[in-house]
């Protein structure tokens, strides 16, 4: 400004040396002179970032890993739940959701390995993402996990227990012996299975889950 009001008076003293009045295009000349080097030391602003709305229907399906493990004998019901999305969520070839996208949830149901029937199971769903800065609620279909059965492995323990009191009662009293033998040596094994809760569910951190959208998520896009 100092610039410019300098200029005004120079264009205004020149013209004054032979009398007269200032030149009206001298001192409209000398400010756009001193505009245009007053807008050339300032930096242009940024433009502001744009963005658009985009939608992703009910039935997207959503690729996580999960950041914190979940167990049918460490985990209670609504225990948080933290995963991140390992593939991005593409629409018409545009990311939307990028691989990394962080989600949270809680679980919603768990119960461990009974002794004598059960099988330990562990369930969860997501309700929160954030993305770029932004937090959305989101609805989720639950993810579960059953653990295996161990029927097969009861009956095998049941049946070395018989086989082993058979031999042992054969040795000691012959035919008789090997019946009360098995009968002994099959409620021992029985006993044992009855001791020994099942398969327990246990998943860590970067173990690899799915799940799905059922409700539709609008987010807002940084468009490039």
């Amino acid at each position: 400004m100092k610039k410019w009001a300098s200029m005004l008076l120079v264009a205004g003293l020149c013209v004054g040396c032979g009398g007269g009045n200032p030149d009206p295009e001298a001192a409209a000349a000398a400010e756009a002179t001193a505009k245009a080097e007053e807008s050339a030391a300032t930096p242009a602003a940024p433009p502001a970032p744009q963005f658009r709305e985009v939608t992703l229907p009910a039935g997207t399906t959503l690729r996580l890993r999960l950041q914190s493990a979940v167990g049918s004998d460490s985990s209670r019901v609504e225990d948080s739940v933290r995963a991140e999305l390992r593939d991005a969520v593409v629409v018409d070839g545009a990311t939307v959701l990028p691989a990394g996208t962080t989600l949270t949830g809680v679980v919603t149901d768990v119960e461990r390995s009974g002794r004598v029937k059960g099988r330990a199971r562990i369930a969860y769903r997501f309700n929160a993402l954030s993305y770029d800065g932004e937090d959305y609620r989101v609805t989720t279909a639950p993810v579960s996990h059953l653990a295996e059965a161990t029927k097969g492995e009861d009956a095998t323990k049941i049946a070395v227990g018989a086989g082993a009191g058979a031999a042992i009662g054969a040795l000691l009293g012959g035919g008789d012996g090997a019946a009360k033998g098995a009968a002994i040596g099959g409620a021992a094994g029985t006993g044992a299975v009855l001791a020994t809760r099942g398969e327990e569910v246990r998943l860590g951190p970067g173990a690899s889950v799915t799940t799905r959208l059922t409700a539709p998520l609008t987010v807002r896009v940084k468009v490039s």
